[in-house]
């Protein structure tokens, strides 16, 4: 069964997060079958998160009173890298979508927390976001009970398919920024459906206008009596998205490793010319080597990943009240260090690859093209320069990063 016909049918909501894994490698195989079909028809993916919700992924850090998983961060983790090994557009979606849906927990007051987590979980809603730092903030102005939002944001992924979209600007007249969650489906937010890109192309991430958008103060996240009540744990919103990145990269290299494995299997021919001649190609001695140089390479990758996801699993758990400015800081070091990790090893299969192919597997039926076309695209998200020069500051110094929108 594909993606693109009827919906599968999941039985029951898993209770381990082991069944959660096992949950998204269903969904993964399911999304497998005609991604590269999906990816060239480059259509809103409203039938895959469909899928998500169907099979209940959404709601896996959603509390169990409202029919969520109830897990922790470091199995969503695991399911996002899971998913990204079929679709890294998927995977990619559903990464931003947990970290939205924690954004309550970054920023909002119990109150909000509650009502967001009830609202999400119990109708299953997918989050996406118009929170682009490098645009002009969208005008926030107060009027007495409601603040209304407007402005242009270039990106804004999810876009058309999402059922939430989180919103922040700047109050008119104030420095001070603002967050909140409004439902998608409104005249005021319109998507410009302009997301036309190398890769990642069903993550519909094109710009959105958003018009006269009016939102509750009471729906002002972190305000109280329109003040904030600020946390180091406010400042979370970067790591926690860049360790997301971290792990669906490595889901597009072990997704891109595992697809050409395959077909040097079953379709590359030996090379007659070496002197060396074999009858089969995975006999020959520079694919053992290629694949092995490759294959080291990602499993320590995902070994620093899988142990800095955990360290951001037990910071994002704990009591919001008890995180420090150096402990922040330490584990943002720790993230950037990981993303830099997964980035460059996910470059260097996604191209190498086609090395231990050969010449045929360039066809287009093939399309191994669209792992490399996903993590180059992605990669470029913020300067992996500024994410060596964060580490080596910390090793050389003793500096931890300044929280800022991409620290």
């Amino acid at each position: 069964m594909t993606v693109t016909s009827e919906t599968e049918v999941f039985v029951g909501v898993p209770d381990t997060s082991e069944g959660w894994t096992d949950r998204a490698r269903e969904v993964s195989n399911i999304l497998a079958a005609d991604a590269l079909a999906r990816d060239r028809a480059g259509e809103p993916p409203f039938r895959e998160v469909q899928l998500l919700k169907d099979s209940g992924l959404v709601t896996l850090l959603g509390p169990i009173e409202f029919g969520g998983g109830g897990q922790r961060w470091e199995t969503a983790y695991k399911v996002v890298r899971e998913i990204a090994r079929a679709d890294g557009s998927i995977g990619q979606l559903l990464g931003y979508h947990y970290l939205w849906a924690w954004a309550a927990r970054l920023v909002g007051t119990d109150p909000q927390i509650s009502a967001v987590e009830e609202l999400y979980t119990s109708n299953r809603f997918f989050f996406g976001g118009a929170v682009n730092p490098r645009d002009t903030d969208l005008t926030v102005v107060d009027r007495g009970d409601t603040l209304v939002f407007n402005g242009v944001k270039s990106f804004s992924t999810g876009g058309r398919v999402t059922d939430l979209t989180v919103l922040e600007g700047i109050i008119d007249g104030t420095a001070t920024h603002v967050f909140a969650i409004v439902p998608t489906a409104q005249d005021g937010i319109v998507f410009r459906g302009d997301w036309d890109n190398l890769g990642q192309r069903l993550t519909d991430s094109g710009s959105v206008e958003v018009n006269d958008v009016e939102v509750d103060w009471a729906s002002a996240a972190g305000f109280v009596d329109k003040e904030f009540q600020p946390l180091v744990y406010n400042t979370l919103n970067f790591p926690a998205i860049e360790i997301v990145f971290a792990n669906f990269y490595l889901g597009i290299a072990r997704g891109a490793l595992d697809t050409a494995a395959e077909y040097t299997r079953t379709r590359t021919r030996p090379w007659p010319y070496g002197g060396d001649n074999r009858e089969i190609a995975t006999d020959e001695w520079y694919l053992r080597e290629g694949y092995g140089d490759l294959q080291s390479k990602l499993w320590a990758a995902e070994a620093f990943v899988d142990q800095v996801s955990r360290e951001a699993d037990a910071v994002l758990h704990d009591a919001r009240e008890n995180l420090t400015e150096q402990a922040r800081g330490d584990l943002a070091v720790r993230i950037a260090a990981a993303k830099l990790r997964a980035a460059d090893v996910s470059l260097e299969i996604s191209n190498k690859i086609f090395e231990l192919t050969g010449a045929r597997a360039t066809s287009n039926d093939v399309g191994l093209d669209i792992y490399w076309r996903n993590i180059r695209t992605h990669t470029l998200h913020d300067p992996l320069a500024y994410k060596r020069r964060e580490v080596g500051s910390r090793f050389l110094t003793g500096e931890i990063p300044e929280p800022t929108w991409y620290t």
